[in-house]
């Protein structure tokens, strides 16, 4: 017989994965649906909401993502992402030793608000971060897998 592609047995992997998503990602469902790699996203970033909600997967979130979306002037985007945050497990703080680290990667060529992102996902010790910059993911060579939200959930299978 054979199983559903996502029920809880296929999905065991993702019972400790705690993904980080990067404002691209929670602001992803607001951008061109009409463009097929936009559409794919925003599906697998909902399979994605989907695991947290279930439990199968818990999210991290930081202070960089308020800060962030406390600058978008779009009301009904920041209250989603808001919203998509509250359904975070656990969260960074910022200190000296994370600030240090998003210096360095600031110098090693990330934007400001990238390089906050990654040291914050690092110090969180996420496994995974999710974001839609393709210059961020060729970039990144550090502890974590940097993908795509359509990488990650095509790997899941």
């Amino acid at each position: 017989m054979n199983e559903a592609p996502f029920t809880r047995s296929r999905l065991i992997a993702c019972t400790t994965m705690r993904p980080y998503l990067d404002n691209s990602v929670l602001n992803r469902p607001f951008d061109d649906q009409r463009q097929p790699r936009i559409w794919l996203e925003t599906l697998s970033f909902s399979l994605v909401l989907t695991l947290i909600e279930s439990g199968e997967a818990k999210l991290i979130r930081s202070p960089i993502h308020d800060l962030e979306n406390g600058r978008n002037p779009f009301t009904l985007r920041r209250q989603w992402v808001e919203k998509c945050l509250r359904m975070a497990e656990s969260s960074s703080a910022l200190n000296d030793s994370l600030k240090s680290r998003a210096l360095a990667l600031e110098q090693a060529g990330f934007k400001a608000l990238d390089a906050l992102h990654l040291a914050c996902a690092e110090a969180a010790g996420t496994e995974r971060f999710l974001t839609c910059d393709d210059r961020l993911i060729r970039r990144y060579s550090g502890q974590m897998i940097v993908e795509s939200p359509v990488t990650f959930t095509t790997n899941l299978t």
